[in-house]
């Protein structure tokens, strides 16, 4: 591992600045909230912050729909807020990674409101432009994730735009050269800048079938959601033409190549595909993306047998590069509610976060998370994201995940001195930072002690991993490294489990994590609901 590669095994923790913290009292995180607790970042042992979009945007996808990628949204601040925020972030030893959305942009974005004129201007082909079939329908059959078809029709020029998102997120056209250049240059503007990576949004979505084929239905046997849900017309069709097209690889090189002329920078791909493990394997090969994540841990099974095939699934086609895993993130309902099913405990939040940090990878960590934080049930009248409005009351949308963080148990959580964009419910309140500070078995002193635990463990870092085949509820691997071998067992039901250990050799257990474990007898290893243990094989 050379020094350069800080990425490799780092707890990355995502910030959603619009739930962050707010200083100027309009509801909404902003940059100089971001600033003020970087302390407190730093103070839960991981190695970098993401920040999800603050660029300049009319929100209709809440910062993800972006028209200008290059500079502050006034509701977040400033570029000179970033650089401070950046200074900071970098004094205190955090890396500081920004999302950029590659594949589309708001449909206010300079390029696009050229585009749409006409078809003769110097940016006509900068989107994705079909006309009409002869009875005026939508070009061919593809859906946007959102909701309907992802075609849009444009009266300026008497054609149908692409749309994966909302049809307010035109998809831009990566067949055109100068798009790509125009792309990467946005990249350079923030690598000169000093960020130290970058998370890309879909980015297995930047290429589309050139002769824009209807996609195949899926039988209903097959539907599953992965960032959406199987009753999403969405899940009714293998995507094999709107997205992950094989020229996609030589723009990943191209960006690779770019990256490559800066010191220790990283990216990181957010990939959704009909098989999201195999893409992610062929997206991290040498001389492309530093590391992939994909919605496979994003989902309701929490079963060990679950995990260990997920992961085994991505091991045995990913012979060269570096996964990066995620149970939560602004997008899923939040771990705790979706795996606990009701149990939430400070035992379980922490085990969760041990068994997603124990794996073999980076791993990106929801703000929130470390507090034990529960999917918030929003009413209707206050949902704010257009995804819920659309599909109600089937999916409630991402609102539940994305209410502001709770930093005191006032009636804003002390995020705001205004109202909240999002309400604050009782339930944070309780488990406010404040409240979980000074109480040593909080599940925030739990996340501390086990993430700081960790750095001192090279083998749960970078080491290679190996699946031993226990019953449910037990999750159980080895980690190696150097020589190094630890073993890892997880208990991931609430009753105590009797294990048979396995014969690897001599076991010194390792202590100084927080978790609940366990205590051997003889050659088995009686473990507590929701335990872990731990051992150095001698």
């Amino acid at each position: 591992m050379s020094e350069a590669s800080w990425w490799r095994g780092a707890a990355i923790y995502q910030i959603y600045p619009r739930s962050f913290m707010d200083t100027d009292g309009d509801g909404v995180g902003d940059l100089p909230g971001i600033i003020s607790k970087l302390d407190y970042v730093a103070s839960l042992g991981v190695d970098a912050i993401w920040i999800a979009p603050f660029f300049r945007s009319p929100m209709t996808d809440f910062g993800y729909d972006i028209a200008d990628p290059c500079d502050v949204d006034p509701l977040f601040g400033t570029l000179a807020d970033f650089d401070t925020l950046l200074a900071k972030a970098h004094a205190l030893g955090l890396k500081v990674m920004i999302d950029q959305v590659l594949s589309h942009t708001s449909n206010e974005h300079a390029w696009f409101k050229e585009s749409r004129e006409s078809r003769d201007n110097p940016k006509s082909d900068w989107y994705v432009w079909a006309d009409a079939k002869d009875d005026g329908s939508a070009p061919n059959n593809w859906l946007s994730l959102f909701g309907g078809s992802a075609w849009q029709w444009e009266p300026r020029r008497g054609q149908y735009y692409l749309h994966n998102f909302l049809a307010s997120q035109p998809d831009l056209n990566f067949h055109n050269p100068d798009v790509c250049a125009a792309v990467l240059a946005n990249l350079r503007f923030w690598l000169d800048k000093g960020v130290d990576g970058f998370r890309l949004d879909s980015i297995n979505f930047c290429f589309h079938d050139r002769a824009l084929r209807d996609n195949p239905p899926k039988p209903k046997e097959k539907r599953v959601g992965r960032g959406f849900s199987p009753d999403n017309p969405y899940a009714f069709q293998y995507h094999h033409y709107n997205n992950t097209q094989p020229e996609n690889l030589k723009f990943l090189g191209d960006l690779r190549a770019l990256m490559d002329g800066y010191t220790d920078v990283a990216a990181l791909g957010e990939i959704s595909s009909e098989d999201s493990l195999a893409t992610m394997a062929e997206y991290t090969r040498p001389g492309r993306l530093h590391m992939g994540y994909s919605f496979e841990l994003l989902t309701d099974d929490f079963s060990a047998t679950y995990i260990r095939d997920t992961v085994q699934a991505l091991e045995a086609q990913m012979d060269q590069g570096w996964p990066c895993w995620a149970i939560s993130n602004h997008d899923v309902e939040r771990v705790i509610t979706r795996w606990g099913r009701g149990h939430a405990s400070t035992s379980l939040a922490n085990l969760f976060t041990a068994v997603l940090c124990s794996l073999r990878g980076s791993v990106c960590i929801y703000q929130g998370e470390e507090l034990g934080l529960t999917e918030v049930d929003v009413p209707y009248e206050a949902l704010q994201d257009p995804y819920g409005i659309a599909f109600w009351p089937q999916f409630k949308g991402r609102d539940g995940c994305r209410t502001p963080m709770p930093w005191s148990d006032e009636t804003s959580g002390g995020f705001s001195a205004g109202t909240p964009w999002l309400p604050v419910p009782q339930e944070h309140r309780e488990l406010a930072v404040a409240r979980q500070e000074h109480d040593p078995h909080s599940v925030l002193n739990g996340f501390r002690t086990f993430m700081h635990w960790r750095k001192a463990q090279p083998a749960l870092c970078v080491g290679e991993i190996s699946f031993i085949d226990m019953p449910e509820p037990v999750l159980a691997f080895t980690r190696r490294v150097a020589g190094e071998t630890v073993l890892v067992i997880f208990n991931l039901g609430g009753a105590a489990v009797d294990v048979s250990l396995p014969a690897l050799g001599a076991l010194h257990a390792l202590e100084g994590h927080g978790l609940l474990t366990g205590a051997v007898h003889g050659d088995g290893l009686r473990l507590p609901g929701y335990g872990a243990w731990f051992a150095r094989v001698v």
